[in-house]
């Protein structure tokens, strides 16, 4: 860790730019140089010039152009390591010895990291409201918590985690627009089973939907299920099968629903049934060798002699 970074004036490190050089820090950035224990010096503000050449393009046109498409924010940061180890071959303008071996020797005048990492969640603590969902940078997201609840939300760069007395109870993917609402249907099934009428058209329905979590073989279940009985009692049991998803994960869940209806099944003993098959069945025991207690072996007893009885007519018939 290098003993002074020099920074431009990012709000999540800046709260407020005073006279000169002088800066109000937030919180956040306080404890987080605080831990890995160095100076930050901040720039002019609109003085590009003092960033050295930060910004010269030289990383952003050789490996980041055009675009890279990655799958998640790990594949992207293993995409940076191996263009960094690429570069640490290459010789700078006016350089005798590669970017690597002038890192080498520089590594020797750094401080030493610090033993433990740092979270760097950001944590509030917002209230559940009567839908069901909790405030989070200007968007809602919903939580399994009764309303007028406070819970402890900690803000991921990519995820949300919402706590409440000491559990985790939801995680859900970090919107960075506005005014977004962000709901997990498995947060209604207890009310949607007491109003079943309104399964049909809510808004977290909609989202399973198209994020691809809602597959076609539960549409059929469903349907198979209102036939038989009837809708609001179908639409019932449809929930109770989407809260086994709770138990069991909801990969297991979609397998379990398409095989009872491979089946010709539509019930939700099926699908429970069919999610526990695998601990029904019981190892053999293996044979036992008991030694001397061998000898007390007795043949089965024959119980031919008692057919006769089926055949011999009853005692006192005619």
């Amino acid at each position: 860790m290098f003993h002074l970074l020099r920074y431009d004036n990012l709000a999540s490190a800046v709260r407020k730019i005073l006279r000169g050089h002088r800066r109000e820090e937030t919180v956040r950035f306080l404890a987080f140089r605080s831990h890995w224990r160095f100076a930050a010096e901040f720039c002019t503000p609109g003085e590009g010039h003092e960033k050295g050449g930060v910004e010269g393009g030289y990383f952003r046109r050789n490996h980041l152009v055009p675009v890279p498409q990655v799958a998640d924010l790990d594949a992207l940061n293993s995409l940076l390591l191996t263009a960094c180890r690429a570069d640490e071959a290459r010789v700078l303008d006016g350089c005798s010895e590669t970017i690597g071996a002038a890192m080498a020797v520089e590594r020797g005048h750094l401080l030493p990291c610090a033993v433990e990492g740092l979270d760097l969640a950001e944590t509030v603590f917002p209230v559940v409201d009567k839908q069901g969902c909790i405030t989070v940078k200007t968007n809602f997201y919903s939580v399994p918590a009764r309303a007028g609840s406070r819970v402890e939300a900690r803000i991921h760069p990519l995820h949300v985690e919402i706590w409440h007395a000491g559990r985790l109870i939801a995680r859900h993917e970090r919107c960075h627009s506005r005014r977004q609402h962000v709901l997990d249907l498995e947060h209604y099934l207890d009310v949607l089973s007491q109003k079943p009428g309104a399964f049909a058209g809510p808004k977290p329905l909609a989202q399973w939907r198209a994020a691809g979590r809602w597959p076609t073989c539960y549409d059929e279940l469903w349907a198979q299920l209102s036939k038989r009985h009837g809708k609001q009692n179908g639409t019932r049991a449809m929930i109770a099968v989407l809260a086994l998803g709770q138990e069991f994960g909801h990969d297991r869940l979609r397998a379990a629903v398409a095989a009872t209806l491979s089946h010709g099944a539509c019930d939700v003993a099926a699908v429970r049934y069919l999610l526990t098959e695998a601990s029904l069945h019981k190892a053999h025991p293996e044979t036992i060798d008991v030694g001397a207690l061998a000898r007390y072996d007795r043949p089965l007893p024959d119980l031919a002699d008692y057919d006769m009885l089926l055949s011999a007519p009853c005692a006192g018939t005619a």
